[in-house]
């Protein structure tokens, strides 16, 4: 069975690391069916990427020292999607935090706008706070040093979740003002899970020289991920 690690290692070579993960993630869009739970979250990935350009490359009065901390954060950070799609493709576990997508990729009672914020709600609460440490280890450096990478990518992840509306389709699926599932997606919130994701990575780090503390912290933090993840693809059918 396939295992995600704590700590992932370091690519090769960072400048290619975003370019190949992109590359992949486009292979794995012409693989899936259309409905497919995970291919909405894969689609919305793909189709932010022009828009996401921006903050990842400017901003903050930053130079090229931090574009460049920021790619590679985004590189790990879609690294650890994948390593998720890939665990599950040779019968593996995803982490719990992914668990809910992939068990209810295609129920047809879960609507697109529910499996794209699902699909964020991973990728912030779990990959994130890892990516970030995979990053520390990775150039030796504490997190502080990389706090703008990181506002960054939010920043980038907030361009994300403005996309989700766009999984939508039109007709009777359409979210309304007073349906339940509006307030059910209204609830979840990117700035919190933001912070939440930041103070994960912070304790993980000060974690690292104690693993069994440093996994138990992770575990917990990877089931409170995929507990909102569940709720928020409560099939509405």
């Amino acid at each position: 069975m396939a295992e995600i690690q704590l700590f992932a290692a370091r690519p090769e070579d960072d400048r290619r690391a975003p370019d190949c993960a992109w590359r992949r993630m486009d292979a794995l869009r012409s693989g899936w069916p259309d409905g497919d739970g995970v291919a909405v979250f894969n689609r919305l990935c793909l189709s932010a990427d022009d828009d996401i350009e921006a903050p990842y490359t400017g901003g903050y009065g930053a130079g090229h020292a931090v574009a460049r901390e920021t790619s590679e954060l985004r590189s790990a950070l879609v690294e650890r999607y994948l390593a998720a799609v890939d665990a599950v493709a040779v019968g593996g576990r995803a982490p719990a935090g992914w668990r809910p997508l992939f068990e209810y990729r295609r129920h047809p009672g879960v609507r697109a706008a529910q499996f794209a914020l699902a699909g964020v709600n991973a990728h912030v609460g779990h990959d994130l706070p890892l990516a970030t440490v995979d990053l520390c280890r990775a150039r030796g450096c504490e997190p502080a040093e990389l706090e703008t990478a990181f506002a960054r990518v939010g920043d980038a992840l907030a361009l994300l979740v403005e996309r989700v509306g766009d999984e939508v389709p039109a007709g009777p699926d359409i979210l309304r003002v007073g349906d339940p599932l509006t307030h059910l997606l209204g609830s979840w919130n990117l700035e919190r899970a933001l912070e939440a994701a930041w103070s994960s990575a912070r304790v993980l780090w000060g974690l690292r020289e104690v693993p069994p503390l440093a996994e138990e912290f992770r575990e917990r933090m990877d089931a409170g991920v995929g507990l909102v993840g569940r709720c928020l693809l409560t099939p509405y059918g």
